[in-house]
């Protein structure tokens, strides 16, 4: 592997768990993208997974207390039954309507969200919009690997704080991606030369997983939510390009 190639994965993985560290979400956005410009996308793909996988891991270690435990548990069921769906709208679902679609949801959201701030949140866990959220989140992971936006959702509605909402989405990201890497190793892509590289983006995740946890500290709450929401507007705008490239 020469060098240019591997200094580009290691700026890549830096910047995407800087992403992930300090908002909880966004890093396979960023990485999947990125990656597939000098790798195929059995690799690519796998290696975003893993590092899913560790970051989730890391911060988990690091704030296991702020988790709302309760909400993640039943985001992970319900995402479950939202898969098999998921998997049918990816063989035989159109994706550019799909994915175009969700693009104009999250901007129109976020837009509503940033204008109307205090109009609506919840104050305890609602049954019916953990299973909607939960839900799509696993319909549209299951099919394009975009489980994230539905679980910001779910987030900025209950008004988690800063730490909790990061926290809380990695005890969701973390099965997750388990179960993707699962299938992957299934399919035999987790071989060594997937390892290799992993290497050499974990060099850049490290670092970032601990600055992304600085910067999450020091963000108040209402301003986070704002970057969130911007966030989310970025997300829909790539998906909307993404569905009529």
């Amino acid at each position: 592997m020469k060098e240019h190639p591997v200094l580009i994965i290691i700026v890549v993985s830096f910047v995407a768990t800087l992403v992930r560290s300090t908002f909880g979400f966004g890093e396979s956005m960023v990485a999947v993208p990125l990656f597939l410009w000098i790798l195929p996308a059995k690799i690519a793909v796998p290696l975003s997974a893993l590092l899913s996988v560790t970051v989730a891991l890391v911060i988990l270690v690091q704030d296991h207390r702020k988790i709302h435990f309760h909400s993640a548990k039943w985001l992970v069921i319900y995402a479950a039954l939202g898969i098999p769906i998921g998997l049918l709208l990816l063989v035989y679902g159109s994706e550019p309507l799909i994915v175009s679609g969700l693009g104009i949801f999250l901007i129109g959201y976020s837009v509503y969200s940033l204008r109307y701030k205090n109009k609506f949140h919840l104050q305890k866990d609602n049954k019916l919009l953990l299973f909607l959220c939960g839900f799509f989140s696993g319909i549209f992971g299951g099919a394009y690997s975009i489980n994230g936006p539905a679980l910001v959702i779910y987030g900025n509605l209950r008004r988690w704080p800063a730490k909790t909402f990061r926290a809380t989405l990695q005890a969701y990201f973390l099965p997750a991606s388990f179960l993707g890497l699962a299938g992957f190793w299934w399919k035999g892509l987790l071989d060594l030369h997937l390892f290799i590289y992993f290497g050499y983006a974990f060099a850049g995740a490290f670092p970032a997983i601990f600055l992304g946890r600085y910067f999450n500290g020091r963000l108040k709450d209402q301003s986070f939510f704002d970057y969130v929401y911007a966030g989310l507007i970025l997300i829909g705008a790539l998906l909307i390009y993404r569905g009529i490239r």
